[in-house]
């Protein structure tokens, strides 16, 4: 039973998983909108979310352990392959965050999560009145 439910939101919870990270990518660029030569980074949400929700895993590094007790890790998701952004203007100093479309950005993927989050809530709610009858 409890596989069913995991399978039904396995989805949202990998997009909302790729949001986040997108959001502390994003909000590093920002951040280091002043300094000579940061390259700004980013990466193709939807190929990563098609990679993820396929279960491809290349380059995840297994969970090292201490003990033999340890839980084993399950299933992480997989890093994104990150790309640099190419700038619409050239700066002086070599860094290519356009803080125009960094907040564009960073608006888009903030309004996203929310949305998933509210969907994943819808669903979850949907589940329990099923149950409850």
């Amino acid at each position: 039973m409890l596989s069913k439910i995991d399978n039904a939101l396995s989805f949202q919870q990998q997009a909302l998983g790729l949001r986040a990270h997108r959001q502390e990518i994003l909000a590093a660029n920002i951040a280091n909108a002043d300094t000579p030569h940061y390259k700004a980074r980013d990466f193709n949400f939807s190929s990563a979310l098609k990679e993820a929700v396929a279960g491809r895993t290349g380059g995840s590094l297994a969970l090292a352990t201490t003990a033999s007790r340890h839980l084993s890790a399950g299933t992480a998701s997989a890093p994104v392959r990150l790309m640099y952004r190419t700038p619409s203007q050239a700066s002086v100093d070599g860094n290519t965050v356009d803080m125009d479309v960094e907040r564009a950005q960073f608006s888009e993927n903030a309004i996203q999560y929310e949305a998933g989050l509210t969907f994943i809530t819808h669903q979850i709610k949907m589940q329990m009145a099923a149950t409850q009858g």
